[in-house]
């Protein structure tokens, strides 16, 4: 490898490392479940002190991590990698033990669950992508609008579901998350 390549993957290196500190956040040593099929949560996955102000009786703190890498030659893109995941952060998570049994655990799940949706869509949007000098652009528009797609869908399963209150509501995102998840089964976290 000659000098100046070395010095260019370094460089690329350095700036990933830069833009994945940026997006995924400060704090990396923060504690993370990564989104598996196999594991659900459970209570003791909240660790954070619970809001004693707020109405509800648990909260999931939950997101997509997203980092991209791209290879060049010159100053064309030529090809490029990225990881995309779902996490749940359980020091930010919390519930009221008095207030919170199976069925709330099993609401707060599918909001995990509908994060790992949103993991699979951007996915998909991703592999859509064909290598252009445009690409960091469209990847992080992409990121964006995924993540207020979920932060709309998230909002909109709390308010048909009145958080898991209207039960029937709440079966019925159960059933349509499952389904949506099947769909995308091939951009499944593994």
């Amino acid at each position: 490898m000659s000098l100046l390549r070395f010095t260019e993957v370094m460089y690329i290196k350095h700036f990933i490392f830069c833009f994945l500190f940026l997006f995924i956040g400060e704090n990396s040593n923060e504690e993370t479940i990564t989104w598996n099929a196999s594991k659900k949560l459970t209570w003791a996955d909240f660790k954070a002190d619970p809001n004693l102000e707020s109405n509800a009786a648990a909260l999931t703190a939950s997101g997509i991590t997203f980092g991209y890498s791209v290879k060049t030659s010159g100053n064309r893109i030529i090809d490029f990698s990225t990881s995309v995941e779902a996490h749940f952060y359980p020091n930010k998570s919390w519930y009221l033990k008095e207030k919170s049994d199976a069925y709330i655990l099993k609401h707060e799940q599918l909001h995990f669950d509908i994060t790992e949706l949103y993991v699979r869509k951007f996915r998909e949007q991703i592999d859509r992508l064909r290598v252009n000098q445009n690409l960091k652009e469209q990847l992080n528009k992409l990121h964006v609008s995924v993540n207020e797609a979920l932060n709309e869908t998230q909002k909109r399963y709390d308010k048909q579901s009145n958080h898991s209150i209207n039960t029937e509501m709440q079966k019925q995102w159960e059933s349509f998350i499952e389904a949506e998840l099947k769909t995308l089964d091939n951009y499944k976290s593994q």
